[in-house]
């Protein structure tokens, strides 16, 4: 009766740990579970975990965490202590496999071994064993090794249980065959448990690698936009961090756990996914004429052959008239050099700036209403009223049109993730990634969203969109701004109710400028000291 009590409490036990394994999360934890159950039913002294794994088109068994009780030692896991350890190779360089190791010999035969004194086992090489007990003074001396196997048969790690205890004198005593039934169910609990989270973190891994090679690609579609989708998800993490930090104000109950983290993560990551179906001649446009390539060539050999021409037609002018030649060179001269200058001032209007004033405006109009002649003799204008247009772009190289081209690239993202399959902790990136070029009033696009209809990640996602383009040193329009600069626009923006005030409030005052510009801009961007006058 009391073997048949002992066994029931022994397969609730199993049971137990079985919903705790599976439910377990964190890789290191669980790690350390499997490990304490495993001590805990053969009152082992120390353990070891190992996955297998491939280093260097190897398979190697890595140790995962390794405890023993009497020597009051844990590495890896979660102590945060690393195993010096090197990992095992299954096989030796000439390709042999190895069975010398107890671990690795487990790992190849996939069954399991109970040795009663490693020092009198003779088919296996205990010399790692004996040396580490020499610098530890202590003395390893029964074995229960384990092979952990997924659900085809597979070794995915090695359980190992060193030196079980007498529960009465303490002493160490071999691992009774009794037990290992149980220590065998243990163990594929175990690997069922690491199986899931191997699985989980392979498709983690393969989702950021999908996510990065998006953003690489987008931000290669054009060197003036390089590193942007990097620097963006960066950014919109010190202002995520700063606002987890916080005790005070709005953003003092706002917190992020690890699942919240990895979505923000993946968002930031994907802001600007629509750009995939942006022209990239719009996203490359370094000038106010560049369409396929920059039309200015065209205009200044428009220039050239209008003032070849002048040219021509004053010289017929002085042989025609020959007591006005001095008269008329004066006057080929002075008409020469002003073409130069107008050309001179379309090539500078064809770049682009922060505003172009009604004059500017005027005088390219002005050139305008000038013509040459084609070869065929007919009258062209010096510009057409295309490249007027495009001339008189007010800010930057891009006209109001082509900024509702690049505009549409944020209906894009939202309709390209939307139609992703997100798992439950992934269901907001949509929300996060499409709403950083709304405006707190309503103003902004794609949807006019206002604050309150926001996530507090989508209006961070916001500012550290603003704030890498106003601060980004690659746009060809400009020059890299300097911090003082962008805090006053992004001061003007709070201001018109365009960004949210109170994340504002926490970049200024806890610098999320000053730590973001010390690693990603140039050291003569960082102009300021004190951030009060922006507040």
């Amino acid at each position: 009766m009391a073997q048949v009590e002992l066994d029931k409490d022994i397969f609730w036990r199993l049971i137990e740990i079985s919903t705790a394994l599976s439910s377990e999360r964190n890789t290191a934890r669980l790690f350390e579970k499997i490990l304490d159950a495993a001590q805990d039913f053969t009152g082992a002294d120390g353990g070891t975990l190992y996955l297998l794994k491939e280093k260097h088109n190897k398979q190697v068994l890595e140790f995962e965490i390794l405890r023993n009780n009497s020597l009051n030692l844990t590495l890896g896991g979660t102590s945060g202590r690393p195993i010096p350890f090197a990992p095992l190779p299954l096989y030796r360089d000439d390709g042999t496999p190895n069975h010398n190791n107890i671990a690795t010999h487990t790992a190849l035969t996939r069954k399991m071994e109970n040795i009663a004194d490693a020092y009198c086992a003779k088919h296996l090489d205990f010399s790692g064993t004996k040396a580490f007990d020499a610098r530890a003074n202590y003395r390893s001396q029964s074995f229960l090794t384990v092979p952990l196997c997924n659900h085809a048969d597979e070794v995915i790690g090695v359980l190992q249980l060193v030196n079980a205890r007498d529960a009465q004198t303490g002493q160490t005593i071999s691992f009774s065959p009794q037990i290992e039934p149980i220590v065998a169910a243990l163990a594929s609990s175990a690997a069922i448990a690491l199986e899931n989270q191997i699985l989980l973190q392979d498709h983690k891994n393969l989702l950021d690698a999908f996510v990065q090679v998006i953003a690489q690609a987008i931000d290669a579609k054009s060197s003036h936009t390089s590193a942007h989708c990097q620097r963006v998800p960066a950014l919109t993490e010190l202002i995520a961090k700063a606002a987890c930090a916080t005790q005070e104000g709005p953003l003092k109950d706002f917190d992020l756990d690890e699942s919240d983290w990895y979505e923000l993560r993946v968002a930031s990551w994907l802001h600007d996914c629509g750009k995939l179906a942006t022209p990239d001649y719009l996203l490359d446009k370094a000038t106010k004429l560049h369409l396929l390539h920059d039309g200015i060539d065209t205009v200044k050999a428009r220039f050239a052959a209008l003032m070849a021409q002048t040219e021509t037609a004053y010289v017929k002018k002085m042989l025609a008239m020959p007591l006005a030649q001095a008269e008329l060179a004066q006057e080929l001269a002075q008409t020469l050099e002003a073409l130069a200058q107008d050309c001179a001032f379309i090539e500078i209007a064809n770049k682009g700036g922060e505003f172009m004033s009604p004059e500017a405006k005027a005088r390219i109009h002005a050139i305008a209403e000038q013509y040459w002649q084609d070869t065929k003799g007919q009258r062209q204008p010096l510009l057409t009223p295309e490249e007027v247009s495009f001339l008189c772009i007010e800010r930057g190289t891009i006209s109001f049109d082509e900024r509702q081209k690049i505009n549409d690239h944020m209906t894009v993202t939202i309709q390209m993730l939307e139609s992703l399959p997100f798992p439950k902790n992934l269901k907001r990136v949509p929300e996060y990634a499409g709403g950083h070029h709304e405006k707190m009033d309503g103003t902004g696009f794609p949807k006019g969203l206002r604050r309150e209809q926001m996530s507090w990640p989508a209006r961070m996602m916001a500012i550290a969109d603003i704030f890498e383009a106003l601060t980004a040193s690659e746009r060809p329009y400009k020059p890299a701004m300097k911090i003082s600069q962008a805090l006053s626009i992004l001061q003007r923006m709070r201001n018109q109710n365009h960004i949210d005030g109170d994340l504002y409030h926490l970049f200024l005052e806890a610098k999320v400028w000053y730590t973001y510009a010390k690693t990603f801009l140039k050291p003569e961007q960082l102009d300021v000291e004190d951030y009060q006058p922006y507040l």
